[in-house]
């Protein structure tokens, strides 16, 4: 360790972002990480510790303490190297996973220890840095295996499906149902998180290794399930949990209620130049706005109507408010269950927590308020508290209450693969029910991060080579 008192010494930093009026302007991003000088003593806050907890709780497994080791002597390149064995995308990452692995940093199992180290920030300022510098960190395979394998979905998962396969010497091809590839990295996030110039890039970087996208095409539909398998000799299923979890309550079908993924594509659609139809648009311009839902795409839905200039917006969360601090039952190296504050909730608009749903009221045939009442968790379960009920007003209502599943849409019926009892494809290893196909991420292990869907992804891949390893035997 170049400073083994770094921990005492170094107070943990706050990453730059851009000042709120002029980011809710544009949709650039707000992070902005680090200047070199305060990334090098954040990384030296490391204490390379005998049993790096934040090594296990990475779903990845990324080396932390080894590649904190190289930032702080200003090694980038060699720890871009460390880094890249187990993640294959750390600036994306690094701008949108929520860091497990410092919930479990030995630094934030006491606040006099001042909290964890800024994993996340070092992790981004390397890929970034390797970005800039052009580092190549993927060399085309020494052999061709003339296996061909079809990937269904270009998300996380199945992004990293295709760079492993690739990698191995395999002929991958990438079916996406939308214009451009990315998934829910390129449609689900908003720009002002997540730059998609970096998704083009790591495109980019397997289109170098041989794999080919093909867009527009929905599998099931386009190319039957019977005609994937026959052509390839393995089918990869990646396509994600994205069936939403809906609203059950009297007035839903009235005008400006919508899921929020479908806000969020067409706003990113927007940002890319495309021009979204009057009649179809999504807009929050205006309006008083409720998002129902406390997550990551409930913020998302925040940040994004706020740079559309709503008028008003109001987040309802089912659940209580969480602690600022673990409680009792939560104890570290667990994940911390605690109250998190995003960017978009510092940009405006309102949180409130224990709220329950109970009606829609509309005019015209269009939704203009919100009935609703103040819950209660009591013995374990959510009670209505009465005389709360409360009436808000609603002009657009933006449901963000999480996934299901993965979507009915023919091509699991036609591959006759099984699924689990809550409805997502049942995966041994990889390997579904049906012979030659095989599934990872959100459509296996359910609704998730980004960083297990990468996991998932290499996971899979290490799956379908063994088997077309055991199959040329």
């Amino acid at each position: 360790m170049a400073r083994p008192r770094g921990f005492l010494e170094l107070t943990r930093a706050r990453n730059i972002e851009r000042p709120r009026g002029e980011r809710l302007r544009d949709h650039g991003e707000v992070d902005l990480g680090l200047p070199e000088p305060a990334l090098l003593d954040q990384a030296a806050r490391c204490m390379d510790c005998g049993i790096p907890f934040c090594h296990s709780a990475c779903p990845l497994g990324n080396a932390i303490p080894s590649f904190n080791e190289l930032v702080q002597r200003g090694r980038f390149r060699e720890a871009a190297s460390i880094l890249w064995s187990t993640n294959p995308f750390p600036e994306i990452t690094g701008r949108v996973c929520p860091a497990p692995c410092q919930g479990s940093c030995v630094l934030d199992s006491d606040p006099a220890l001042g909290g964890s180290v800024t994993i996340r920030t070092i992790e981004r300022a390397i890929g970034d840095r390797a970005l800039e510098q052009s580092w190549s960190r993927v060399r085309a395979p020494a052999r061709r295996s003339g296996r061909k394998l079809v990937v269904i979905g270009s998300g996380p998962a199945g992004l990293s499906a295709a760079l492993d396969l690739a990698r191995r010497g395999h002929d991958v091809t990438v079916l996406e149902r939308a214009d451009r590839p990315g998934g829910l990295l390129r449609y689900g996030i908003p720009d002002f998180k997540l730059g998609k110039h970096l998704v083009d890039r790591r495109v980019q970087e397997l289109c170098g290794l041989g794999v080919t996208f093909r867009t527009g095409v929905r599998a099931g539909v386009d190319v039957t399930g019977a005609e994937l398998v026959a052509t390839h000799d393995a089918v990869v299923l990646c396509c994600g949990a994205r069936r939403p979890r809906d609203l059950d309550v009297p007035g839903r079908d009235l005008r400006g209620v919508h899921f929020a993924l479908d806000f969020l594509t067409q706003q990113n659609r927007r940002v890319a130049g495309d021009v979204v139809p009057e009649r179809e648009a999504i807009v929050a311009t205006g309006k008083p706005v409720v998002v129902l839902g406390g997550g990551d795409t409930g913020s998302d839905c925040v940040g994004t109507a706020l740079r559309q200039g709503a008028r008003h917006v109001l987040s309802l969360e089912l659940l209580p408010c969480p602690p600022e601090r673990r409680a009792a039952d939560n104890p570290w190296p667990e994940w911390p269950r605690i109250l998190r504050t995003s960017s978009s909730h510092d940009e405006g608009g309102e949180r409130e927590f224990g709220v329950r749903t109970t009606r829609l009221a509309g005019e015209d045939g269009h939704v203009r308020a919100l009935e609703a009442i103040r819950v209660q968790m009591i013995d374990g379960r959510l009670r209505d508290v009465p005389g709360t009920e409360l009436t808000v007003p609603c002009d657009l209502l933006l449901i963000a209450m999480g996934f299901v599943g993965p979507e009915r849409d023919g091509l699991l019926d036609q591959l006759g693969v099984a699924l689990d009892p809550r409805g997502n494809v049942a995966a041994q290893g990889g390997r579904t029910s049906a012979p030659k196909v095989f599934a990872g991420g959100d459509m296996v292990r359910g609704q998730s991060l980004v960083v297990h869907a990468i996991a998932e992804g290499r996971r899979v891949a290490r799956s379908v080579d063994a088997f077309l390893d055991r199959a040329t035997g």
